[in-house]
């Protein structure tokens, strides 16, 4: 059996898209969560997740996060299917 990696799209509680890869996306969005993840999502407090792929090799998921990156906001919203979301004021 052959691992899977995955990209993943996190939106923060300040309406940014954070964009990942791992090998279990429940483990590593539970470590941002926590505070344990990126620096970016301990500074960005994550939301909820909202897309994850999943791939073949890790190669590939790094891949795609660096794609995924380079997109304007409306190209990533229009591939995670992102409906809008009214955040409670913090």
């Amino acid at each position: 059996m052959n691992k899977k990696y995955y990209m993943y799209v996190i939106l923060t509680v300040n309406n940014k898209l954070y964009c990942g890869y791992t090998d279990d996306v429940e483990k590593r969005y539970k470590m941002h969560k926590e505070g344990k993840g990126a620096k970016y999502t301990r500074a960005n407090k994550p939301f909820m997740l909202v897309y994850s792929k999943e791939f073949n090799s890790k190669s590939e998921a790094m891949k795609a996060e660096i794609n995924f990156k380079k997109l304007s906001r409306k190209k990533k919203e229009e591939i995670v299917n992102m409906p809008v979301y009214t955040l409670p004021i913090a």
